[in-house]
């Protein structure tokens, strides 16, 4: 299957192609019926420097920008691979690299760079607050020179494979500041000193082979010098991080919609009822073609959130758009693909259901299509605030 506007990123494609191309449908397949995580694939990224592309280069990183990032994903998901068990450290990395301090960097950016730490996990969701984040509950006490802090999250990704996570808390009730994003901060968490010290792990078992976890913080301590930037602050500085993943899981759910269009499309082209391959028929071939259509044009909004990240210009808009639209023509194609294999669809060797499980995900996450619409109405459209 051709595609459009082949990019300058021909050499990353073509880079990542050759990794994946190691670690193919059965080994996604293995770690799915396992609920396994993909820890081969995950080293293999990492020691080709993949996962350490935003780090700078001064910190033993690669220097690349969120467009690049955003490639790199994509690639993932459009050879037959997952990103959800690795994309958190591209859009953590943004938290830290815009808003830590020089020693914050000089300590876990090298590390990270050289795959001796793992910064995958950000911990703001909460069980009564969902996407109101303003209205979390877990704070942070400072007490001399620690932070003590206790609450609760919830759908906090990859806790168990990942040495750091990033963690957003109160630190001033919010009765007395005077914005409700006021009086929040925001901290780097060493999760082998914090779990059986005061955080509890409960894993969520999902429907799809994703690692999530609700977290129980009771008096945990952690050094003060972990707070990034300023205190109260931190749902300013989260923002960069939220722009920065939604980007990337429209990057994503692009790569899934190229793998749908592709299997279709192939297997349109080869299946034989009635004397003629199916795709011959238009009611066959126009779903695909449609589909076709509306992945090449989150494409290039994709494109659009991530140079505007990228050149630090507000780009909130852009990458809620890039997301909906990018989530939205992956499921149409998933659905497409699964109706083009008819009954071959569901089952598990052809990888279409594994699929077909994982892109339904991102109607729900990182952010649900309504957000998205309140967002674009209220701050777009000028319409008053529905919520």
């Amino acid at each position: 299957m051709k595609f459009p506007h082949q990019d300058k990123y021909q050499e990353i494609r073509d880079a990542l192609r050759g990794l994946c191309a190691d670690y193919p449908d059965e080994y996604w397949r293995k770690i799915d019926e396992a609920r396994a995580y993909p820890e081969a694939f995950v080293e293999a990224l990492t020691s080709a420097g993949w996962l350490a592309a935003l780090i700078p280069q001064e910190y033993g990183g690669s220097g690349l920008g969120l467009t690049e990032a955003s490639v790199i994903m994509e690639e993932i998901n459009r050879n037959g691979g997952n990103s959800g068990s690795c994309h958190g450290q591209m859009y953590n990395m943004n938290t830290l690299l815009r808003h830590g301090s020089e020693q914050q960097k000089r300590r876990y950016l090298p590390q990270i760079a050289s795959g001796e730490l793992r910064l995958q996990s950000m911990g703001v969701t909460e069980p009564t607050t969902g996407t109101d984040t303003t209205k979390i509950k877990t704070v942070a006490v400072k007490k001399g020179d620690r932070y003590v802090i206790n609450g609760q999250k919830v759908w906090i990704s990859r806790v168990q494979h990942s040495d750091l996570m990033i963690l957003l808390a109160r630190t001033a009730p919010a009765d007395q500041v005077k914005r409700k994003s006021d009086g929040l901060s925001i901290f780097i968490v060493d999760l082998h000193e914090a779990v059986g010290n005061g955080m509890t792990v409960r894993p969520i078992p999902n429907m799809v082979n994703h690692e999530t976890n609700e977290l129980f913080f009771d008096n945990l301590e952690i050094p003060a010098e972990n707070l990034i930037g300023e205190e109260g602050k931190g749902f300013r500085y989260i923002l960069d991080g939220l722009n920065a993943e939604r980007t990337l899981i429209a990057a994503e759910c692009i790569g899934d919609g190229w793998w749908f269009l592709n299997r279709a499309s192939q297997y349109a082209g080869e299946r034989i009822v009635f004397d003629r391959p199916i795709g011959q028929n238009q009611g066959v071939q126009f779903p695909i073609a449609e589909n076709y259509i509306e992945v090449s044009a989150a494409d290039l909004m994709r494109f659009r959130a991530s140079e505007l990240f990228d050149a630090h210009a507000p780009c909130g808009a852009e990458a809620n758009m890039a997301k909906y639209l990018a989530a939205k023509a992956s499921w149409e194609a998933a659905n497409v693909c699964l109706q083009t294999f008819g009954g071959f669809g569901f089952a598990c060797e052809y990888d279409v259901e594994r699929k077909f499980r994982e892109t339904r995900l991102y109607q729900v996450a990182p952010i649900s299509t309504n957000l998205i619409l309140s967002y674009v109405a209220e701050h777009i459209l000028d319409l008053p605030r529905s919520f």
